[in-house]
């Protein structure tokens, strides 16, 4: 092997860990912060998917030079590899699309809520323990929050974006494996 593909080589191992595994991390989070209803951190995390989904172009990139390099491009594995990840970046666009519509969701479910008016609370009578309805409406923090048309909408991003996300993780555990198994 010359120092050039040695050189290819190393880019592209460096290209996949620097920028699989912060993507997969940022799509494996976002269903939590939509879950909890954090549109700063999904706009975060949309930014990281956004970056980080690009620069793993280089992964595709460096790939098709090495394999031409090697004069293995024809190899069936290898072209199975490359179909395989430009489908994960097609779902990438999808899913990046997904956490834009959860995140404007989630902006539009906070300002319906600021809108609406809050429920006036009972003043207790001292001394008095809260009961056994309070204690089961205390305990369920999620059916104080108004359920809207919004929040809705993010919920079923959420889905999508956990679906797509696994389909992505296995598409590149998939590569791994025929990297690995062929290398």
């Amino acid at each position: 092997m010359s120092a050039i593909e040695r050189l290819v080589l190393w880019l592209h191992v460096a290209f996949v860990i620097f920028t699989i595994g912060p993507v997969t991390i940022a799509i494996m989070s976002t269903p939590r912060a939509i879950r909890t209803r954090n549109a700063v951190v999904l706009q975060y995390l949309l930014v990281m998917t956004r970056i980080f989904g690009t620069a793993s172009l280089g992964v595709l990139v460096f790939g098709i030079i090495l394999g031409q390099q090697r004069k293995e491009l024809s190899q069936a594995w290898l072209t199975v590899s490359t179909t395989l990840f430009v489908v994960a970046l097609v779902l990438l666009v999808l899913i990046m699309r997904d956490q834009r519509r959860a995140l404007t969701a989630l902006k539009l479910a906070d300002k319906q809520e600021v809108r609406a008016p809050q429920p006036a609370t009972a003043v207790e009578p001292a001394g008095s323990g809260p009961g056994p309805d309070e204690e089961a409406a205390a305990a369920e923090p999620a059916a104080a929050a108004p359920i809207t048309a919004a929040s809705h909408i993010a919920n079923v991003e959420r889905g999508r974006i956990v679906s797509m996300g696994g389909v992505v993780s296995l598409i590149w555990l998939v590569i791994l494996v025929l990297m690995v198994w062929n290398s």
